[in-house]
């Protein structure tokens, strides 16, 4: 009898996956949930067996039957939402009702604000260059004049592929790869994604940046200063106030905290800079000649200036966004709005 419950159980099993519309489903529930189904000949049947395993065997038989039973409203209720979107809720098709156009698709706000970073710098005579995500270390630190004992080096900032090749931590490696190869002079923004060990309402593990720098005689950093006051006017299509607070980068020096007056408040203070009348857009500063060294620049005849910024951090700027993760959970109520 064991062996009949489990038979009949997956012969059901087998059938109901066969089944394609309502009419077979039908024909399925007549052949074995029916009053006189096979499942119903089965209990039956349980009569006949020896009193001491009728509790087990009754209880394996309602078991096999309750789950196809289950697999049987599942079905049910398949067919029958299929029904509802393919005729409407009054179960009639309206002939009289307009097509629905399929929607046009649109690029992602992170790459609307990519797109349009380069479009700017290219109109101020920078070339666009891009590289691997999958970088080795020499590129990603060394030649940027970051030793193995920087805290960016550590493995809860940086993903490792193995000793040495890592996911890119910034864009800037672009500078040693192109210095290497071309002799200046050189001004070249390198767009692209970057990885590192962050996840907060302001942080992802991945995330856009756009390197740029400038490599000539006589560069200064008034020079610097001009390119990113016309990229942020530019950009925010306003005369908007720029602060330079110093910092540190292995790879510029001197190095600046890029800041721009609040794009909400004018710089008067809201809840978006936390009152200081500024936000942090970027960071910037004047190329280390340790890092011309490395290339094979001379230091004394050239000099030049670098700077980096996150294209999300842009984008939320721009459009007033409070949340990174917004970007990346797909929902077409946020994305459709750009």
């Amino acid at each position: 009898m064991e062996q009949e419950i489990l038979k009949l159980q997956g012969q059901a099993e087998e059938q109901l996956a066969t089944v394609e519309n309502g009419e077979q489903l039908e024909e399925f529930r007549i052949r074995f949930l029916g009053r006189k189904g096979q499942f119903g000949s089965l209990m039956k049947e349980l009569a006949n067996v020896p009193v001491e395993d009728k509790p087990r065997l009754g209880q394996m038989a309602n078991k096999a039957k309750k789950e196809i039973e289950g697999l049987y409203t599942e079905k049910q209720q398949k067919f029958a939402e299929g029904s509802t979107r393919a005729t409407g809720k009054s179960g009639q098709i309206d002939l009289t009702l307009p097509g629905r156009r399929p929607q046009n698709g649109k690029l992602h706000p992170v790459t609307q604000i990519m797109n349009e970073v380069c479009a700017i710098f290219e109109s101020l005579g920078f070339s666009v260059a891009e590289g691997p995500d999958v970088e080795h270390d020499h590129y990603n630190f060394e030649a940027l004049n970051i030793p193995a004992h920087h805290p960016a080096r550590d493995m809860h900032d940086t993903f490792y592929v193995s000793d040495s090749i890592l996911l890119r931590t910034h864009t800037s490696p672009m500078q040693a790869r192109i210095m290497e190869k071309q002799q200046p002079p050189l001004r070249v923004i390198a767009p692209g994604k970057v990885y590192r060990c962050d996840s907060d309402i302001t942080h992802t593990p991945m995330f856009h940046q756009v390197e740029g720098f400038l490599v000539d005689k006589h560069v200064s950093f008034a020079d610097l200063k001009g390119v990113l006051t016309t990229f942020t006017q530019k950009m925010f299509e306003k005369d908007l106030a720029l602060r330079f607070r110093p910092s540190f980068f292995p790879f510029t020096e001197p190095s600046a905290e890029v800041d721009i007056a609040c794009v909400i408040c004018g710089g008067s203070g809201c809840r978006v800079c936390k009152r200081t009348g500024w936000l942090e857009i970027l960071g910037a500063g004047m190329i280390d000649p340790e890092v011309f060294k490395m290339v094979g620049y001379d230091p004394e005849i050239y000099s030049g200036f670098a700077f980096g910024l996150g294209i999300e951090r842009i984008a939320m700027l721009k459009y007033g966004i409070d949340d990174i993760r917004l970007y990346y959970e797909n929902d077409l109520r946020f994305l459709s709005q750009f």
